[in-house]
């Protein structure tokens, strides 16, 4: 008998210079874990870009800075937005001008075209002149709404000027610390980019990591479960943590299919920081004291020649279902086994005519001599 790696192996010589390596099967846990790693973040980010284009000609606020709401972090060059509000305004007033004047020319056509009608009425006007001194005041009152809607537009394009001018200040929206900036004295921005100038954290008593797993290792893991990881700058503490988010990730031609997996974690001694690293192991769904074979022994897949004495024949297991090698009264035998959870090392053996104690075979030794005296074979 071997002791190794807190499990039993047994060792069972035979005459033909063969042996077994076997395992007992046993009740305990299997805890299904992943491991991954990932960077912190605040759960509770504002990213702040910009609404207008142009250059950054002040910047005034950095990483890991306290800023209050309203406060100013950066400034795009305002100048060209400063030159449309002058040339708004002008528009403005030009068009307020022009209105007066089409004003006093209705007037004007309301004192001649009343007279007229007057007189039509008593059969004393002319039919042309009637209709001249109308078609004025038709004319002077069409000038007259023109220039009214003219107004209107020329207050709105004043005030979307002044709208933008005042966008040339980039300021945070919230009280905070700023996580990252992504600006630069000089940098040119287009307005509403998708990449923010400024991430600013609201609270850091509650943190994330997100971590990226494989396909083969995302249907371990649910919403919930739990997480522990370390930091490195930390090597004193642990960090507990919950799975809150799984969502795919846009594949990669060198990770193909991958998951985001987003891990929430409490931060009441403000101990964690935006940026660092986390090593991070996610423990899934638990089960204890069950039946237990070891992954090994679900591998082991011997050819007929290879089983010595008198080992039963080798009929495929039943669909959805595998094969656990067991050793009883001398003799190998397949046993079909259906599984549940697997953890790397053990697997849960649902249904099956196996029980705690049978000797389940890892592999075999074959102790023969090499026909040109090389190593013994394992298999």
């Amino acid at each position: 008998m071997v002791a190794g790696g807190g499990a039993l192996y047994w060792s069972l010589r035979y005459d033909h210079g063969a042996r077994y390596i076997t395992q007992k099967l046993d009740r305990g846990p299997v805890a299904p874990t992943v491991l991954a790693s990932g960077a912190v973040q605040p759960i509770i980010a504002a990213e702040v870009t910009s609404h207008v284009s142009g250059a950054i000609e002040v910047l005034s606020c950095d990483a890991g800075a306290k800023v209050r709401a309203g406060q100013l972090c950066a400034k795009i060059d305002p100048r060209p937005y400063q030159d449309s509000v002058e040339r708004a305004k002008v528009d403005l007033a030009t068009a307020k001008a022009r209105l007066e004047i089409d004003k006093a020319a209705l007037v004007r056509a309301k004192a001649a075209l009343d007279p007229n009608e007057a007189k039509a009425k008593r059969r004393t006007a002319s039919r042309k002149a009637l209709e001249a001194s109308r078609k004025a005041y038709e004319q002077a009152l069409a000038r007259t709404s023109l220039g009214e809607a003219s107004i209107a537009r020329s207050q709105a394009a004043l005030e979307a000027s002044q709208i933008d001018l005042a966008h040339t200040d980039i300021i945070s929206p919230i009280d905070g610390t700023v996580v990252s900036r992504a600006a630069e004295i000089g940098q040119m921005v287009e307005a509403n980019a998708r990449a923010p100038l400024f991430a600013i954290a609201a609270n850091f008593a509650i943190m994330q990591v997100g971590a990226k797993v494989g396909e083969t290792d995302i249907g371990k893991i649910k919403l919930g479960d739990k997480a522990r990881f370390a930091i490195q700058s930390l090597p004193d503490h642990f960090f507990a943590g919950e799975v809150t988010q799984i969502r795919p990730s846009a594949p990669t031609a060198e990770s193909g299919a991958a998951y985001d997996v987003v891990i929430a974690a409490p931060n009441p001694d403000l101990l964690l920081e935006p940026g660092m690293m986390a090593a991070i192991t996610i423990v899934g769904e638990r089960r204890d004291n069950v039946l237990r074979a070891p992954d090994r022994a679900l591998r082991f897949k011997p050819e007929d020649a290879a089983l010595p004495n008198g080992a039963v024949g080798q009929a495929p297991p039943p669909e959805g279902w595998s094969r656990v090698w067991i050793l009883r009264d001398g003799k190998a035998m397949p046993v079909s086994v259906q599984l549940g959870l697997s953890d790397g090392v053990y697997a849960e053996i649902v249904k099956g005519d196996v029980r705690p104690g049978d000797q389940a075979i890892l592999e075999i030794v074959d102790e023969r001599p090499a026909p040109s005296g090389g190593a013994p074979s394992n298999r």
